[in-house]
């Protein structure tokens, strides 16, 4: 016999063998045991996790003579006979090339006959989904009531193309993806067996190359053993599966982290000029990505990547220094861009916009995106900030002095024509290394101040209550602070007809109706109103009930009333 491939060379042979599915393998194995075989079974799940093994195993352990722990013992008469191809008490259907009607009546005469060596006569139909409707019409009876030597076995990856009539007469059996650590030890007793020598990096890329699949793994395995002569390296891996060069991958995703849009770009045009596909550079930067996030979260991440030691810290440091929702952006735009390019004609400008938007955060108004960009403005103003205030505003003091290589340039519109409105408000907050100056307006002079960052927020949104501030303002930004959180859109409905005065400092709010009363003064509302009254300065306020006055109209008809007393008004 010619070469087998791995996958077909360590075919388990026993229930013992398969890799995972215990809860299946424990459910068939007592079935035996106990003799209490069913007619038909349903088999679906992934590819490559097991099912067309497990039926055969299966259809050869119920016709065994002596099974060992419920598996076929390989060695009786009947096991021999059956492991000969032209025994026809096994029969395997490919549903997708005998799918029509005509292949399912000939099985439905045929199931007839009794078997010839063993005690139940198997039909494993693989792939059955493809049957027509006419197919499974012309089976269904049979499978519903077989002869009693007759065993169903179908297969399949995609259950849900299945008719109810069959499946509600089939036991259903749901296979699940082998985990990584399974697919390892698998690969390494297949190298063992055959003297491969190996890399556990190597494994671990094939490993997860095989995505859950054990028969994708070995055949990966049976190119990578072919590939390297000597031992297998992770380098001789990525060469087989045909991905770009680990480094270059990092350099780019490197550059998309540090939003260097020309880098990256570069970076991209240089790999794909050596002849790497689109697709595969997209599959390898989203596995990156992959690992960057595992790294930068997971307590357990050094097991769970298993990478060299080297590619391992240049992740590591990747991970460090990025930002996680700017990760989650990138691998967003990248993912979303690798589906784009089904129906592209050009996958290439697909991959370069998706690298320069990735790269741009700046330009981008994803919630992401967003995210990515105040947190480092908080990064930046954490590691300290110097702040000059032109002598018009007041002086802020603050505790602690902060390093001189950041600085704040706040310029204030006289308080006199103060206008708060978004478009026309005059305060400008200048966040740099190195503040330049306005060409457009005389050069004021400065007093240098230190303050805390919460401190200077405050002061620029809404500077403290005072003598020297307009009060008739107050109520103003505290409506707009209400409609710009968005923590309290039912809040914000209710303050927006509310009257307003001060006593003194005491902000004074006023309504017409209790239930509003009610609803503003209840415990989370009134925490809510005196945090963001506090943050304007404002730190004692009262909400009150004005019973509504009366109207024009009211008072119009009461004075009609009272010079025609005794007349009969009518109001339309």
């Amino acid at each position: 016999m010619g070469y087998l491939a791995y996958y077909r060379m360590f075919r388990p042979a026993g229930f013992d063998e398969v890799v995972r599915q215990e809860h299946i393998v424990r459910i068939l194995k007592n079935q035996i045991a106990g003799d209490k075989v069913g007619h038909a079974y349903l088999f679906c799940g992934p590819r490559g996790t097991g099912k067309t093994t497990l039926a055969k195993i299966f259809a050869r352990a119920i016709n065994c003579e002596n099974p060992q722990n419920s598996s076929p013992c390989g060695k009786c008469s009947v096991c021999r006979a059956l492991a000969e191809g032209s025994n026809l008490d096994i029969s395997e259907i490919d549903a997708a090339s005998n799918n029509g009607v005509d292949e399912m009546r000939d099985l439905r005469e045929k199931v007839q006959y009794p078997p010839v060596a063993g005690k139940y006569k198997v039909y494993i139909i693989d792939e059955v989904h493809m049957l027509t409707q006419s197919a499974f019409n012309a089976v269904l009876k049979t499978l519903e009531e077989p002869p009693r030597h007759a065993v169903f076995i179908l297969a399949t990856t995609e259950p849900q193309k299945i008719p109810a009539t069959i499946l509600s007469r089939c036991m259903r059996f749901d296979f699940k993806l082998i985990p990584q650590e399974d697919l390892e030890s698998l690969i390494k007793s297949v190298f063992e067996k055959t003297g491969k020598e190996y890399e556990d990096s190597a494994v671990a890329a094939i490993a997860r190359a095989g995505a859950g699949s054990a028969r994708d793994s070995l055949s990966i395995a049976d190119m990578c053993a072919s590939y390297s002569r000597g031992k297998l390296t992770y380098e001789d891996v990525n060469a087989v599966l045909g991905s770009a060069d680990w480094s270059k991958i990092a350099d780019i995703c490197g550059r998309i982290l540090n939003e260097d849009a020309n880098g990256a770009l570069t970076a991209a045009e240089q790999i794909l000029s050596t002849g790497k596909g689109v697709g595969v550079l997209i599959k390898d930067m989203l596995s990156f990505l992959n690992d960057c996030m595992i790294v930068k979260i997971c307590k357990t991440a050094r097991e769970i990547v298993n990478l060299p030691d080297e590619t391992y810290k240049r992740i590591e440091e990747a991970a460090v220094s990025a930002d996680g929702h700017k990760i989650l952006r990138i691998t967003e735009i990248l993912s979303k861009a690798e589906t784009d390019m089904r129906f592209s004609a050009n996958g290439r400008i697909t991959l370069e916009t998706a690298v320069l938007k990735a790269s741009m955060p700046q330009s981008d108004y994803n919630i992401d995106a967003l995210i990515g960009k105040i947190n480092a403005l908080e990064r930046k103003i954490s590691e300290g900030i110097k702040v000059e205030i032109s002598k018009s505003a007041p002086a802020v003091q603050a505790e602690k002095a902060l390093p001189q290589n950041k600085s704040v340039a706040v310029e204030q519109k006289p308080a006199a024509a103060a206008d708060y409105s978004s478009e026309s408000k005059k305060q400008k907050v200048l966040l740099s290394d190195d503040v330049g100056e306005n060409p457009f307006t005389p050069k004021p002079e400065r007093a240098e101040a230190h303050v805390q960052p919460q401190l200077f927020d405050n002061y620029v949104s809404a500077p403290p209550v005072g003598a020297s501030t307009d009060k008739t303002k107050v109520f103003a930004k505290f409506i707009k602070a209400l409609r710009t959180t968005h923590k309290n859109a039912v809040l914000f409905t209710l303050c927006m007809d509310l009257d307003h005065t001060f006593e003194g400092d005491k902000l004074i709010l006023l309504t017409e109706s209790e239930a509003v009363l009610k609803s503003i003064n209840r415990a989370d509302n009134s925490k809510f109103v005196s945090e963001v009254l506090s943050e304007l300065g404002v730190t004692d306020y009262e909400v009150r009930y004005k019973p509504r006055g009366e109207t024009d109209y009211e008072k119009a008809m009461r004075e009609l009333k009272e010079n025609f007393n005794g007349a009969e008004i009518q109001e339309k």
